[in-house]
């Protein structure tokens, strides 16, 4: 198919068959699995996958790639969804599925937060993201990349790096490297927010002006009493805090 890739789509074709076997090979797709692939395009992915899966779903916006996809693609193997990601109900598939996708970079972020939504559905998953996001979802406390982003994600989840894609790899080249990354949700949470909107209100006001002290970013939220009480120095700015902290800090401002 000669498809023209459409920019508001964010769309940008993964074609370099090394690095596609690359993520198979981390993925571990099984028979029996039940996967969601997110923007499978021209099927880089979809296709290898259709091999090793008794079954797939796939969730797809443009209306083009559908056309395509149902004249080449086998209908009793592949379910597809044609709709947008970010309003699709991805607990309404199965209990437990795995997720997979070349995300479009444009909106990666609020797909992110969107499956926070049903994390308690999904078994793991598996993205090509620009490589700068997921330094951001991987990133420890106290560097550069460590942000708000890192925290909520990281509540939720365990992540690993797996490996770098150059541009290259892709048809049309972005103009930034990306990254593959796997996540899993914690199975137990390491820390529990007893309310998870004040976990993301603290977690949004500490970032808010990340150069600013954690006294006047939190400024009407905790006091220097509070800050005490926690063992917290309210001259830390947002970027030195764990996320463990960052429950502390909710927690103690909701009691």
């Amino acid at each position: 198919m000669k498809h023209i890739p459409k920019k508001r789509f964010g769309q940008n074709f993964l074609v370099d068959q090394s690095v596609i076997r690359a993520l198979l090979d981390a993925i571990r797709p099984s028979p029996q699995d039940c996967m969601v692939e997110i923007g499978p395009g021209l099927g880089a992915l979809t296709t290898p996958l259709l091999a090793a899966l008794d079954h797939l779903h796939v969730v797809e916006l443009d209306r083009d790639v559908v056309a395509w996809m149902r004249e080449n693609h086998p209908a009793d193997k592949i379910t597809i969804h044609n709709m947008d990601a970010l309003k699709f109900d991805f607990a309404s598939i199965a209990p437990r599925i795995r997720v997979v996708g070349n995300l479009p970079y444009n909106i990666s972020t609020p797909i992110l937060f969107h499956l926070l939504e049903h994390a308690d559905h999904i078994t793991d998953m598996h993205f090509m993201l620009q490589k700068e996001v997921v330094e951001r979802m991987v990133a420890a406390p106290s560097t550069p990349a460590y942000g708000r982003l890192s925290v909520m994600l990281q509540y939720r989840l365990r992540m690993e790096y797996l490996l770098t894609v150059p541009p290259q790899a892709f048809d049309p080249p972005p103009k930034v490297e990306s990254a593959f990354v796997r996540a899993v949700p914690h199975s137990t949470l390491p820390f529990v927010a007893t309310d998870e909107t004040r976990f993301a209100q603290v977690v949004t006001a500490a970032f808010g002006q990340r150069r600013k002290t954690l006294r006047n970013t939190l400024k009407g939220m905790l006091d220097d009493d509070g800050f005490a009480a926690l063992n917290i120095n309210p001259q830390l700015r947002a970027e030195n805090l764990a996320v463990g902290q960052f429950v502390e800090i909710a927690n103690y401002i909701a009691r």
